[in-house]
């Protein structure tokens, strides 16, 4: 198995569903943020890619697509490691997306918010999720991430995210290259694919609260169970 399809869009651009799309057209499992999330070990394979060692065989065994970041955040490497995958550059109207960016990704390392706080509680006492987080920091905001021009402002948010399209659009061949906004629907992602228009109507999931509930949730139960572990009884059994 291989991957036959690479997303190239930024997070927060309908990439849940496109992974619950793909996987009713036959191109799945697909590989998207959620599956670091759910395996918090993960988080070192894709160290070792972002040291440049590219492990994609190791990441993406028994996947035919991925979409989201982090393999987004690899899609000129992976288009050269997987020359016959087709690019789905999933985008978004640049002015509702900022906000959709900030409230989730952003706000989860930055800002006096319940995202953040909760993140970095988790982080003092998980050092899988103060790595995961860590992973995060670098593929976003550090000198060699997505927003290393800047991300405070949203301005700097759109034009990132502007700019990040327009180089996937220079890069990609046009043969390999859909342009592509859930909205869209199903016959322009079908027709590129060459697949059948399913009868099915196409998913909307709801990505925000899955991250945010994921982030939320999992520092919760982190918290509680090193509350439980600090209580005196936990310590005499």
């Amino acid at each position: 198995m291989s991957i036959e399809l690479i997303g190239a869009g930024l997070p927060r651009t309908g990439t849940l569903s496109q992974k619950e799309a793909l996987e009713l057209l036959g191109l799945g499992p697909t590989y998207h943020w959620v599956n670091i999330l759910a395996d918090l070990d993960q988080v070192d394979v894709w160290n070792r890619a972002m040291d440049g060692e590219g492990p994609w065989e190791e990441v993406f065994g028994g996947f035919r697509s991925t979409v989201d970041w982090p393999g987004g955040f690899f899609w000129r490497e992976l288009i050269d490691a997987y020359p016959n995958a087709k690019v789905l550059l999933s985008v978004r109207d640049p002015e509702a997306w900022e906000p959709s960016f900030r409230e989730t990704v952003w706000n989860m390392g930055h800002g006096e918010n319940l995202i953040h706080l909760l993140s970095s509680a988790r982080a003092q006492i998980d050092p899988r999720w103060r790595r995961y987080v860590a992973l995060v920091e670098r593929m976003f905001w550090s000198p060699e991430g997505t927003f290393a021009a800047g991300h405070e402002q949203p301005q700097q948010l759109i034009d990132a995210f502007v700019e990040h399209n327009e180089e996937v659009k220079r890069t990609v061949p046009a043969d390999r290259l859909l342009v592509w906004e859930v909205k869209d629907g199903w016959e322009p992602l079908c027709e590129f694919l060459g697949v059948p228009v399913p009868s099915e109507p196409m998913p909307h999931a709801n990505d925000r609260d899955t991250f945010l509930g994921r982030v939320i949730d999992g520092a919760l139960a982190s918290i509680q169970d090193w509350r439980a572990a600090q209580s005196p009884g936990a310590a005499m059994s």
